[in-house]
């Protein structure tokens, strides 16, 4: 039995976060703001290798301190950064500027036109790489345009060829879309072809192109299919996971002093795909997802404030006992 290199590689963005260093004042007024590794498929991949998975990631970056900047960060938290293609067209990093106006009302600020990761082309993506993976995580925004959407459809076709288990984490941000419509055909497309969907119920709504779609019916669609878990996360009332065989688990949200809203769905991901890959089970699986999630919100930034096994098993310790 040949033993994977990797327990996940994660496919998409890796871009710049600058978060506020100011907190509860507007980003016209903010002077001062933070640098870190941003993205959801690069928070994921840090996320997941901080909790001790072997990590890969596929993905473009620029060929300039910012780029440079993405692949040793990445590198020095232990992810494989061999995929990682530095763009030769001078395509830039994609810029996420944070306001912390309270820890309701948290806005970013998105520089998205001719970003480096849109321009992941199919040719560059290596099915020995993939081959080497037990997981393969998609991001939705690296379905939002082409050339990266073709590369991300050709990494789900190879993955379903070769046995790696697909992970779609839906990761809808409006702002890199041309439609609803669209939207709905491409999450559609690769949702059906995945083992693991994760998601908010607001993103599945989009994927199904409905107002207020139902947990029921969203499970029910895609379980004709290939999924064999689908997770729903509905905020502070906790998240849901269904089963193929028919077994609907709820995990309750954890109880944290929030500082911000954003990273928190790339923290979950990364502690829940984390526990399962670690075999712990569903339901200890969302305990995991949902701690990490608290634990991020409260902390000034997503990829630096993945937290470690240690701290997420206290959280929920903490809490599970009250």
């Amino acid at each position: 039995m040949h033993t994977k290199k990797y327990d996940m590689i994660a496919l998409g963005r890796a871009c710049i976060d600058l978060n506020a260093v100011e907190y509860n004042r507007p980003m016209e007024d903010t002077m001062t703001f933070s640098k870190y590794v941003g993205g959801s498929p690069a928070n994921i991949a840090i996320g997941s290798a901080k909790l001790g998975l072997n990590v890969g990631f596929i993905g473009k970056i620029p060929d300039d301190q910012h780029g440079r900047f993405i692949e040793q960060y990445m590198a020095t938290a232990g992810i494989d950064t061999s995929q990682m293609i530095i763009d030769q067209d001078g395509h830039k990093t994609g810029l996420a500027f944070t306001e912390i106006l309270s820890p309701e009302e948290c806005s970013i600020l998105m520089y998205r036109e001719q970003v480096a990761d849109l321009y992941l082309s199919p040719d560059e993506i290596s099915e020995d790489y993939l081959k080497e993976s037990r997981s393969l995580v998609i991001s939705g925004t690296a379905l939002s345009q082409s050339p990266s959407r073709e590369a991300t459809l050709k990494a789900v076709a190879l993955a379903r060829k070769n046995n790696v288990k697909i992970v779609f984490e839906l990761d809808y941000r409006p702002y890199t879309w041309k439609n609803k419509d669209e939207t709905a055909i491409y999450y559609s497309l690769v949702a059906q072809q995945s083992d693991i969907v994760i998601g908010t119920r607001d993103e599945y709504d989009m994927m199904e192109n409905l107002e207020k779609g139902t947990n029921e019916a969203t499970v029910a669609h895609l379980f004709n299919h290939h999924p064999e878990l689908v997770v729903i996360k509905h905020g502070v009332e906790g998240s849901y996971a269904y089963t193929k065989e028919g077994n609907t688990y709820r995990g309750k949200s954890y109880k944290t002093k929030v500082l911000k809203t954003f990273g928190a769905g790339d923290s979950y991901a990364a502690a829940f795909l984390y526990a399962l890959n670690s075999g712990k089970g569903i339901e200890t699986a969302l305990k995991y997802g949902s701690a990490s999630a608290a634990i991020v919100v409260s902390q000034h930034s997503s990829s630096e404030a993945m937290p470690t096994a240690v701290e997420i098993e206290a959280l929920i310790k903490e809490q599970d006992l009250n």
